[in-house]
């Protein structure tokens, strides 16, 4: 195989889904059989596939064998912006689509945050596909509380917060607002890491970046909006496949419901409801692969072993 590249100098692919332009890196060569990893970066103010930067990076010096597929979810990134408000099944079905057309090979997700209902859509849809998508684990770096998970959002709210509030100038200009280094640095600090230090200049310039297309606020608000929380408890609890869950030692949830657990009880919570679950906490608080790198990057690499011989 080859050596996996610094993930600032690989040129960036594309593909079309629906008639979207939709654009994707691919680290490594994916050999025939052999899983590879499929990154699925969060939702936010600036964020797209280059939140996985740093990971990438560590995952080279690694010298893991398992290449890796990461791509923009519509709306952000390098992707197509589409003005309409996005659910977690339409990035489902972007995501069985590209590892159907460009992948072509088993796939073990790694999922960041919130979009763990993204995955969870792949993986009944995969389910219910016969096979034609081979997923041979997840991998999830800080989930929501689990209280949230469970939680079903109000269809009046979300229609109320999209039509009333985002898709209109209000949400506009507050996107022009939230844009800003000085809220973009203080929203890190409240709610995503566990140490000041870490909010550097790679994270803000990254953000800076990510948000200087105003169509990128229509996911933004569309993960706003909660039309991911739909309540995947029961969904959570026949998912096939091993996973492992990672938590932040200083784990926190922006949510109201998701403030009274601690993250002992978020890993137990879970590890309760996965049948083929495992995990355990790191340092760090929200964004493991940005803030605790080498920590995530061994707990991959120690998974995918796992996987590999179970599969051998």
């Amino acid at each position: 195989m080859t050596n996996l590249q610094n993930s600032t100098d690989r040129a960036t692919q594309f593909y079309d889904w629906q008639g979207y332009r939709c654009s994707y890196d691919q680290w490594g060569t994916a050999q025939p059989n052999q899983p590879v990893l499929l990154l699925i970066h969060p939702i936010g103010v600036g964020l797209s596939r280059h939140f996985w930067t740093r990971f990438i990076n560590a995952w080279e010096r690694s010298g893991s064998a398992l290449a890796i597929f990461n791509p923009d979810l519509l709306g952000c990134g390098d992707a197509a912006k589409p003005r309409y408000a996005l659910y977690p099944e339409d990035w489902a079905d972007q995501l069985l689509h590209f590892v159907q057309t460009v992948v072509q090979r088993p796939v073990i997700l790694v999922v960041q945050g919130a979009l763990f209902p993204v995955a969870i859509e792949m993986v009944e849809r995969s389910t219910n596909a016969n096979g034609a998508i081979d997923i041979r684990g997840l991998i999830l770096s800080g989930p929501p509380a689990w209280q949230v998970m469970a939680e079903v959002a109000p269809k009046w709210q979300q229609k109320l917060l999209w039509n009333g509030l985002f898709d209109s100038w209000i949400g506009a200009a507050f996107f022009q607002y939230a844009k800003r280094r000085q809220f973009l640095s203080s929203f890190s600090a409240k709610q995503l890491f566990a140490a000041l230090p870490d909010i550097d200049e790679e994270w803000l310039s990254m953000l800076d970046q990510g948000a200087a297309d105003p169509a990128s606020r229509h996911a933004v608000f569309a993960f706003l909006a909660r039309f991911w929380q739909k309540g995947y408890a029961e969904k959570i609890r026949k998912i096939p496949y091993p996973t492992l869950a990672l938590f932040g030692e200083t784990a926190s949830s922006i949510s109201k419901s998701g403030k009274q657990e601690s993250p002992d009880q978020r890993l137990n919570l879970y590890l309760e409801n996965l049948p083929q679950g495992e995990g355990y906490k790191l340092p760090g608080r929200n964004v493991l692969p940005y803030e605790s790198t080498t920590a995530f990057t061994h707990a991959v690499s120690e998974f995918t072993l796992k996987l590999l011989v179970k599969i051998d």
